[in-house]
């Protein structure tokens, strides 16, 4: 696309400000994609957060604000790289407040420039140019002039105080995510191993999971194709952020693993224990394990509860669900094991959004420590809020740091 808006979006996406943030990069193409295809009715609230942050369509966005927040963050991101790398750049980009679809603008504008690719909507929504009195009297000239160096200095000051805030707000990000997945993010590619449960049964028929150690029935085929919706789209997230460092890793189901590859490798297990047998074989979590209660309801447990914890955690409604998130030590040498296990396949897939999101992983370098600019070795339990089958976000419930 020969666009010069597209290809300074391409820019903004490659710069430091949102490399790390896998789903900024992602709000900021679908709706500049809005904008250079003229279709501002795909530019909603609704429509970004079903196509961007995968919520269900008709999701009630007045509980559900991840849109706004998210977009409020996307401006501050843009902000920053105009002040910095991005202040040669002829041409800005902005997104209004209470609006999402993108302006762009000159770097220079004048009385008379106007957004390109604007719209009435948009335009509407700038101040109008007052044009200044034709006569000035020459007493008032010096105020003016000195209200003009007023303004120029400001300016300055401001544009030097963005440059510098918006470069450490950046680095402080891209040092929260490196310091959760720097490990995995040099020398080999990790091993990426997904749940890969064994069925019994067909669609057509009915599916049955066949309890770990079982084969299915004599008459019946066993049949290890599937996983959880939650483990593709925690799958989906880990390559954003391995794409955005220009990292690779290798992807194997569970049932294939084999003990000679996986102590030679840094680890990232995606899915419960229960559909992931490569995680009973090979070193777990210590401290929290998802167990079943007497009606076959998953909870989990609590071996070591520090002061103030409870013994277990369980689910209160069903739009709650919990997960355990594991940064533990690998197998041999200096390698690591990543562990993203929930209740249910939203929980996993919720775990491994929350050690993608910058914010989130801020959260765990401040609870667990760092040590040579990585987060220490630590088990911790999410909380989760669902709408809808569709996880809204977690929160640290419990931490242990070894």
């Amino acid at each position: 696309m020969d666009d010069p808006r597209w290809a300074l979006t391409q820019r903004v996406l490659a710069s430091p400000h949102l490399s790390s943030s896998p789903k900024l990069c992602e709000f900021l193409q679908y709706v500049v994609d809005c904008r250079l295809r003229e279709a501002p009715e795909e530019a909603t609230e609704q429509q970004i957060g079903v196509h961007v942050f995968h919520r269900i369509p008709g999701y009630n966005s007045s509980d559900d604000s991840i849109v706004r927040s998210q977009a409020r963050l996307l401006r501050l991101k843009l902000s920053a790289y105009f002040a910095s790398e991005g202040s040669s750049e002829e041409l800005i980009v902005e997104i209004p407040k209470g609006h999402y679809l993108p302006v762009f603008r000159p770097a220079v504008s004048t009385a008379t420039s106007e957004p390109i690719g604007s719209d009435p909507v948009s335009e509407a929504l700038e101040e109008p140019f007052v044009d200044a009195p034709a006569a000035v009297p020459q007493r008032w000239m010096p105020w003016r002039v000195l209200a003009a160096a007023l303004v120029v200095l400001g300016l300055a000051v401001g544009a030097s105080l963005g440059y510098f805030m918006g470069r450490r707000f950046s680095a402080d990000l891209r040092v929260d995510v490196d310091a959760f997945w720097g490990p995995f993010l040099q020398g080999d590619p990790p091993l990426v191993i997904y749940s890969n449960p064994l069925f019994k049964g067909t669609p057509y028929t009915g599916l049955r999971l066949v309890p770990r150690g079982g084969t299915g029935d004599s008459d019946s085929v066993a049949d290890e194709t599937y996983t959880g919706t939650g483990e593709v789209t925690a799958i989906y997230e880990l390559t954003r952020i391995f794409d955005a460092h220009r990292a690779s890793f290798t992807l194997k189901r569970s049932r294939l693993v084999t003990w000679d590859e996986a102590k030679l490798r840094n680890l990232v297990f995606v899915g419960a224990p229960s559909q992931n047998g490569a995680l009973n074989d090979l070193p777990s979590t210590s401290d929290f394990a998802i167990d079943l209660d007497s009606n076959d309801k998953g909870f989990i447990a609590n071996r070591r509860p520090g002061p103030g914890e409870p013994k277990s955690f369980s689910p209160a409604t069903s739009n709650d669900e919990y997960a355990i998130l594991a940064l533990i030590p690998g197998i041999q040498g200096n390698h690591r094991i990543a562990i993203f296990t929930g209740l249910t396949t939203n929980g996993t897939q919720a775990a491994v959004e929350f050690a993608c999101n910058p914010e989130s992983v801020r959260q765990l370098a401040a609870r667990a420590g760092q040590v040579g600019g990585l987060i220490r070795p630590f088990e911790a339990v999410l909380h989760i809020k669902l709408s809808g089958g569709v996880p809204l976000g977690g929160e640290l419930a419990a931490l242990h740091t070894h």
